[in-house]
């Protein structure tokens, strides 16, 4: 990331307050829920852990509500969201494993809330304020792994057997499941909101199990493929917006300044609209 910052002629923010602000974005958007992930799924299924994972969009709307972000969310987008973590369950199934026990889904679960307080606190004071994402996201993951190297010793310091096959396991995930990543997340939270871009979660699930059954020819039940579907719909719901009526585009366009009528609420408008 560092290097298509550079390339794209970005340069990294200079002030302490922004610097600040992406060390906080680092330790619960990486370092905190990296290290929390590696304790739970030591004692926890992966099934019980996608769906515990899958929890993020809920803590982002509490906490949105909580510091203000998000007001007055409709019925049909509190439902989208709820629908979307029931398909998530039908996917993962996790009453079929074991694994809720101990200290796994806890950690697993403090993940997922870290994540929320992260996306909050990225869409506050580091999106929209001058810095292109490419930028944030490198300075955002320099951080990250400052962060990380000084908790290595924490853990113990153990010898690594270094392979080729892990080491181009280990840049793949990097630069394709992290460094883009994190590019796209600065952009759709800039867009959508923290909890828009929390929603981003539910259909992971949908993406892997339909290329495992592509590429890998792993099975797929009535249960998943319905799960599948759930998730989706409750997906759309949440990109329902509220249609706007003539005397809501009327004051809208005179608080702005302009004429009213439909016509006048345009794209700038703070009228929502569907999309």
């Amino acid at each position: 990331m560092l290097g298509l910052s550079f390339m794209a002629g970005q340069r990294l923010p200079r002030d302490r307050g922004t610097w600040g602000h992406l060390i906080v974005a680092a330790f619960f958007c990486n370092a905190l829920p990296f290290a929390l992930f590696s304790i739970g799924q030591q004692t926890v299924d992966s099934s019980v852990a996608g769906v515990l994972n899958a929890t993020t969009p809920l803590w982002s709307l509490l906490v949105g509500l909580a510091i203000g972000t998000e007001r007055g969310i409709r019925p049909v987008r509190l439902g989208g969201l709820l629908l979307g973590f029931a398909g998530t369950m039908l996917i993962f199934a996790p009453w079929q494993q074991g694994g809720l026990a101990g200290r796994g889904a806890p950690a697993i679960l403090g993940a997922a809330a870290s994540y929320a307080v992260a996306f909050a606190s990225m869409g506050r004071n580091l999106t929209g304020k001058g810095t292109a994402p490419t930028a944030l996201s490198a300075a955002q993951l320099l951080c990250a792994t400052a962060l990380s190297t000084v908790a290595l010793p924490v853990g113990g310091v153990e010898p690594v057997h270094v392979n080729a096959v892990g080491v181009v396991a280990v840049v793949v995930l990097g630069i394709f499941g992290t460094g883009f990543t994190f590019a796209l997340n600065y952009r759709l939270i800039a867009d959508e909101g923290a909890t828009g871009a929390a929603t981003v979660g539910y259909p992971l699930p949908v993406v892997s199990i339909a290329l495992g059954a592509i590429v890998l020819n792993e099975e797929l039940t009535i249960r998943i493929v319905v799960g599948m579907v759930v998730v989706l719909v409750g997906v759309g719901l949440t990109r329902v917006r509220a249609r706007v009526g003539p005397a809501e585009a009327t004051t809208a366009a005179a608080a702005a300044g302009r004429p009213g009528g439909i016509g006048a609420a345009s794209s700038d408008s703070p009228c929502p609209v569907i999309r």
